[in-house]
């Protein structure tokens, strides 16, 4: 396995190690049914969620009001708006705790056979990474976002509104949830990252990683299916623009967690990741995002400037 991905980084697209994956048709075998059953059931929002945030409407307005004029009708008008809004981001916030246990699934034995043996699970962890890349291209254009969450937070340090939120049960509920385990701090520090999404599904693939001693086996995974929808991609396996737009933002999501998981990274001689040939294939096929991902490889990657990587690497990158 290590000498086939090993050649990846070769500059030759023949050489980029091709799995046998159809990601677009895959279907669930019976050996993965259960798995993939319980986690698309903890993926299904993924649509509403991008939806959600999408359409996502701020409470700026009545904020300000509030602040600039604390009256208790202000106050109280700004607490009922921004309730339905931190509900969101609370949901937002537990997206990807799905992920420990599809790398599981992947982790145990050959890990390239498990990719191309459990296709409807690599689509799942492909949807995964997905999502984590269009939520922070979305969150990104939405600061207020972050504006509602901290008024949100502010209120409930102050012990605000405490009657008001009693007298609606969900809400108490949902007070109570936040401040247990410090949550609302979690989730506060969590949106104050730029790539919010990214940073909590690579927080969590670390997290994974440490507490199993599978850092070979993830990188080989994420290696894999950047490899898979770089060849899904490039030998035109998918044709559907919508597609092709979601292998490559797969491919560079999967690239930027390698680059954070294994110890080298993703740009040096020795890595399995042929970012020349990535590149070269945004450029020809990612029409529609190519300025957002080659952003993202740029500044997301943790391993780019490092005296290791070569020059030609860096000087790919710099111009975007």
């Amino acid at each position: 396995m290590g000498s086939i991905l090993s050649s990846f980084s070769k500059g030759n697209d023949s050489l980029v190690p091709d799995l046998n994956l159809d990601l677009e048709n895959a279907t669930p075998t019976q050996e993965e049914f259960d798995l993939h059953k319980r986690v698309s059931s903890l993926l299904q929002p993924t649509d509403t969620l991008l939806n959600s945030l999408r359409n996502y409407q701020g409470c700026g307005e009545l904020i300000r009001k509030a602040i600039s004029n604390p009256t208790p009708e202000n106050e109280e008008e700004a607490w009922k708006a921004v309730q339905p809004a931190v509900a969101k981001l609370k949901q937002y916030y537990e997206y990807s705790g799905a992920l420990p246990e599809l790398l599981s699934a992947f982790c145990e034995g050959n890990v390239r056979k498990n990719l191309e043996k459990f296709q409807a699970l690599t689509k799942l962890l492909a949807d995964i990474l997905d999502f984590a890349f269009e939520f922070d291209y979305l969150k990104m254009r939405t600061p207020s976002i972050q504006n509602d969450f901290s008024y949100y937070r502010r209120t409930l340090s102050r012990g605000k509104l405490a009657n008001e939120i009693n007298t609606h049960n969900h809400q108490t509920d949902l007070k109570a949830a936040m401040i247990e385990d410090e949550l609302a701090t979690q989730i506060s520090l969590f949106y104050a990252y730029p790539t919010t999404m990214l940073k909590k599904v690579t927080d969590v693939t670390a997290s994974f990683v440490e507490k199993n001693n599978l850092g070979k086996s993830v990188s080989e995974c994420l290696s894999g299916l950047a490899a898979a929808c770089y060849h899904s991609v490039t030998k035109k396996r998918v044709q559907r623009p919508e597609m092709v737009d979601f292998c490559l933002r797969v491919m560079v999501v999967s690239i930027i967690l390698y680059d954070h998981i294994d110890p080298q990274g993703a740009f040096n001689k020795q890595s399995p990741i042929n970012i020349k040939s990535s590149v070269k294939a945004i450029q020809t096929h990612g029409i529609n995002e190519y300025t957002n991902l080659m952003s993202a490889l740029r500044y997301n990657t943790k391993h780019l400037n490092d005296d290791s990587t070569p020059k030609n690497v860096k000087q790919l990158l710099s111009g975007h």
